[in-house]
């Protein structure tokens, strides 16, 4: 497997929402009403949506390619921060989706240490991400991936408050192979 982690352009737009959309449907479809995963989709996947947060320059959006087709994607955002999250200069990470066809192969943590070290160029030396209590999968990758749980927060699918474990790990730079300059 070829796997290429660059940084998306409002290019990626379009494939970049159906991914996203494709994706948390997968993951969550099953655990939520149909009405509220089609506004969720609506409001938080959408090409206008999508293309507005590859341009906001507090965020950086993460694409992962294998084998030339979109396997993951992961944003990192600057702002609010939760009175839970103490650590120094916090950054959140809003979002990390893998495909299911892509589990269990290296590709997510592959794209964890890219985000850590964009993390770390962002100057952010705390890093942290809700997630959502009922997913233990998603819970088990964070905790080997150095996070510890700080705290919850309320997560909106369409009108279904759910509960969010927040978690949250010292940035350190890691060692992600080629040098950050070899990053589109």
């Amino acid at each position: 497997m070829s796997v290429r982690i660059r940084r998306g352009v409002p290019e990626d737009a379009p494939r970049l929402a159906a991914f996203a959309a494709e994706t948390f449907t997968d993951t969550f479809g099953a655990d939520n009403h149909p009405d509220d995963l089609a506004l969720h989709l609506a409001t938080s996947y959408g090409h206008s949506q999508q293309s507005a947060e590859l341009t906001d320059p507090s965020m950086t959006t993460l694409l992962a390619e294998a084998d030339g087709r979109l396997a993951g994607f992961a944003q990192l955002r600057s702002g609010a921060i939760p009175a839970c999250v103490t650590g120094e200069e916090p950054i959140e990470l809003m979002r990390f989706y893998v495909g299911r066809e892509w589990h269990g192969r290296g590709l997510a943590q592959s794209l964890m240490k890219r985000v850590l070290d964009e993390a770390a160029n962002r100057g952010a030396r705390t890093l942290w991400l809700g997630v959502w209590e009922r997913n233990q999968r998603a819970q088990a990758f964070y905790r080997k991936a150095g996070f510890t749980d700080a705290g919850s927060h309320v997560f909106m699918v369409g009108t279904d408050p759910q509960t969010d474990r927040i978690m949250a790990r010292p940035v350190t730079r890691v060692d992600s192979g080629p040098s950050r300059s070899t990053y589109p």
